[in-house]
């Protein structure tokens, strides 16, 4: 008597449970639903369930994916990928600098690449990327928990592209050279006159001053701009050789390298007297900018890579293996320890879309000579 009492209790306990777990599951199902038939009106596809995905990739069974992120964080990446999903061939290959991109850019339009599923977006052909991209409501999806990416790096405009890191800009200083009461505090200290003519280096494709945007606003950039032009600094082009021209003595101070490409060169130089240094606002841009081919044949398989990306298990590979290369924007990562507590200005992906304009327009006033045509 006294047992068929206890097991009446706990089959009524489990009918409660169960009763609870239907109640708030048909509370979200039409929020749910609501967001599927609105996505749908305007074109993309959504899933209303993370093991719905799963079985679909599980059918594809394939992922081929293009990045630029380093060798050795690939062979991270997709080992621990491999691991959470076994039944997946996967095969990342890395597809680095604008003439590669532009030539696979060439390739999809004219229909080839069709063995791709999801690629990175260089960050100088964004736009030109985005009608090659399947419409996935991934941000819809995020946002209903339906795939676990943090709505903060979806591309909110395009709702598809994921950005699984973001590269913090800095100023890179030979502490040899360079005494510590002379680095720059702010931005505008590059203005002084202690600075003019061949005192730093400043790069020719400026996304460091561009990304300065979103805090300060196009004009004060710009006049920012013109004002660095007019203190005549020594125009370089691309950051990895120039440190370590500085660790070598040749230069003294740098304006905005990535903060993981001055790690890079620190530990492959550590005696080499290389320091960097935050000034704020920090100028901040996504990058690892994802996003699934029209032409994918696995985007289901794809929909789970650029999730792994985002990630706990994704950013702590990111943050070891690139170095810091994981988002500012996801708690947890070391970037956001480092900037904690800083102001940012954050080129996010749905400010992407202008990065090219800004950068053109920083160019430009820069002031370069002009060549004169001749007679």
């Amino acid at each position: 008597m006294k047992m068929h009492f206890f097991k009446s209790l706990g089959l009524a306990f489990l009918m409660a449970i169960w009763a609870v777990d239907e109640a708030s599951t048909a509370a979200s199902s039409p929020n749910l639903l609501k967001a599927k038939q609105e996505a749908e009106a305007k074109g993309y596809t959504f899933i209303t369930s993370h093991d719905e995905v799963v079985a679909k990739a599980k059918k594809e069974g394939r992922l081929r994916v293009t990045t630029t992120l380093e060798p050795t964080t690939v062979k991270e990446l997709t080992k621990a990928f491999k691991a959470e999903y076994p039944f997946l061939d996967i095969n990342v290959e890395e597809i680095t600098g604008p003439e590669a991109q532009q030539r696979f850019i060439l390739e999809i339009k004219a229909g080839a690449g069709k063995q791709w599923d999801a690629t990175v977006l260089h960050d100088d052909f964004y736009n030109e990327y985005l009608p090659l991209l399947k419409k996935i409501d991934t941000l819809g999806m995020a946002t209903h928990g339906v795939v676990q990416i943090p709505t903060q790096v979806v591309d909110s405009e395009s709702r598809a592209v994921v950005s699984a890191g973001t590269s913090l800009q800095v100023i890179a200083y030979n502490e040899k050279l360079v005494a510590a009461d002379r680095v720059p505090n702010a931005w505008e200290d590059f203005l002084k006159p202690q600075f003019k003519g061949k005192k730093f280096l400043v790069d020719v494709r400026p996304q460091e001053v561009a990304a300065l945007v979103p805090a300060w606003g196009l004009e004060k950039t710009l006049d920012f701009a013109r004002r660095i032009g007019a203190q005549q600094p020594v125009w370089i082009r691309g950051a990895t050789r120039m440190l370590t021209a500085m660790v070598a003595g040749e230069y003294g101070l740098f304006i905005g390298p990535n903060l993981h490409t001055v790690l890079e060169a620190i530990r492959k130089h550590p005696t080499g007297n290389l320091a960097y240094k935050f000034l704020e606002p920090i100028p901040t841009r996504s990058r690892e900018n994802v996003g699934i081919l029209n032409t994918a044949e696995h985007p289901y398989a794809a929909l789970l890579w650029l999730e792994f990306e985002s990630s706990p298990r994704g950013q702590k590979i990111l943050d070891e293996f690139e170095p810091y290369g994981a988002s500012v924007l996801i708690p947890g990562s070391k970037q956001e320890g480092l900037a904690r507590g800083r102001k940012l200005s954050v080129v996010r992906g749905s400010d992407l879309h202008r990065m090219t304009e800004w950068v053109a327009k920083v160019v430009e006033a820069y002031g370069f000579p002009k060549a004169e045509r001749t007679k």
